[in-house]
């Protein structure tokens, strides 16, 4: 732990601290925390042509694919044959999220938690197996599709393999999922149901009728001559999300818990907002008000003033509309401070993997802490006037940070933010 004060809950009620003592990421751009990160200071867009599947039928044939996983490296080789890709990241990403805590599998509490959020769960190996039951009936479909396409299958995988008894919760709440996750773990902890949580997201949707159903409501960026500028948050020209793979949990920990066994902290997690637009299934609501409401909420429960802000990681999906009404929401939730506070966007270098895109960049929001630069906004050439904030652009920005705010939104309307400071 570090001896500096950071900004947290001062108010008379007195309530558990809730810190980040382990990162575990299996994306696009790097493995583990320090691939993680590698691959944030590299700079260096992963999105590509599509190689998983044929994806010439469609606009779009680009997403971020992850490259270098070996499931047998994280599972025996019957388990990694039972999971599907999702839960196989997942259980990547956990296991690795405790090795960087400095946790052995038997060092971790029984009662331990689980709180993942992914948009589609197994539907992308469900979709595989449809494919072999067309032509060859019932004998050609994997006897685990029952047990691997719903959402809750790699927490419960999970905690089969660790043995952890505790809360179990897994939400599909689109994009903003892996946020939520987070932001629900930091509040059972704080509220006594949990000492340590492993929270994130997973998703693994790159399959033809799963890409092809996001293709078909014009969602995605058709940049295909130009891959690893196709994802431009912010920018003028962007034209649509790029869809990525990946997994992202963190090690949430009581802070006694944590002190107890001399754990080392990444950030502090202080606050949770979250609010649902009641406005449409895929546009945002234009005035940004219940976006701002979600960061509002989060300021409130962290007890952080807007101009303490030292950072925002936006949600930055790279579509016209949202990151238009992302602007709007920072405007209104931060009033003048939001001209100030440096903001950026990563997607542009790891892609948008949906519901474990929130946690992803909360991942990358608690090494921010540790190594004390600020990323850029990747492709991010010429700003669009209606996004008209400070926006980071060019080499990044070294800079010590006591309080990071990073936002989720997803579909449905349904908004996410946590706020994070550096421990002590």
């Amino acid at each position: 732990m570090t001896d500096e004060c950071g900004v947290g809950a001062t108010g008379e009620e007195k309530r558990r601290r809730v810190l980040i003592t382990g990162v575990g990421a299996v994306t696009p751009i790097g493995h583990g925390s320090d691939g993680l990160w590698q691959g944030v200071r590299r700079g260096r867009s992963a999105v590509r042509r599509i190689t998983r599947f044929d994806a010439a039928p469609f606009p779009s044939r680009i997403a971020a694919e992850i490259d270098g996983f070996e499931p047998r490296d994280f599972m025996d080789a019957r388990r990694a044959k039972r999971l599907d890709r999702f839960a196989q990241l997942a259980l990547a990403a956990s296991l690795l999220a405790l090795s960087d805590a400095g946790l052995t599998r038997a060092a971790v509490p029984a009662d331990a938690g689980i709180y993942l959020g992914t948009a589609l769960g197994g539907v992308a190996f469900a979709e595989e197996q449809h494919t072999r039951f067309l032509p060859g009936g019932l004998r050609a479909v994997n006897p685990m599709l029952a047990l691997a396409v719903y959402g809750g299958a790699a927490a419960a995988n999970i905690a089969i393999e660790l043995g952890l008894t505790g809360p179990n919760v897994t939400n599909a709440n689109s994009c903003a999922a892996g946020a939520i996750a987070i932001g629900e773990a930091f509040h059972a902890i704080r509220a006594g149901r949990a000492a340590l949580v492993l929270a994130g997201g997973a998703e693994a949707p790159l399959a033809p009728l799963t890409f092809g159903a996001f293709a078909l409501i014009r969602a995605l960026s058709t940049a295909n001559d130009d891959p690893q500028r196709a994802s431009r948050p912010f920018d003028r020209r962007r034209d649509g999300f790029v869809m990525a793979e990946g997994a992202a949990v963190l090690v949430l920990e009581e802070y006694e818990h944590a002190v107890r066994r001399g754990a080392q902290a990444y950030a502090e997690v202080l606050g949770y907002g979250t609010t649902t637009d009641a406005y449409h299934m895929t546009a945002p609501l234009r005035n940004g008000e219940q976006a701002a409401r979600a960061i509002a909420l989060a300021l409130q429960d962290a007890s952080v003033r807007p101009n303490h802000l030292d950072y925002i990681n936006a949600h930055g999906s790279g579509t016209p509309l949202n990151d238009r009404t992302e602007t709007l929401a920072f405007k209104r939730a931060l009033g003048e401070a939001a001209a100030a506070v440096p903001i950026s966007g990563t997607k542009g270098l790891h892609g948008h993997a949906l519901g474990a895109s929130g946690a992803i960049e909360a991942a990358i929001c608690a090494l921010i802490f540790w190594h004390n630069w600020l990323p850029p906004t990747a492709n991010l050439e010429e700003p669009d006037p209606d996004c008209d904030l400070n926006y980071l652009r060019g080499a990044g920005l070294s800079r010590r940070v006591q309080a990071v705010l990073t936002t989720s939104f997803g579909f449905g309307g349904i908004n996410a933010a946590l706020v994070l400071g550096r421990p002590h």
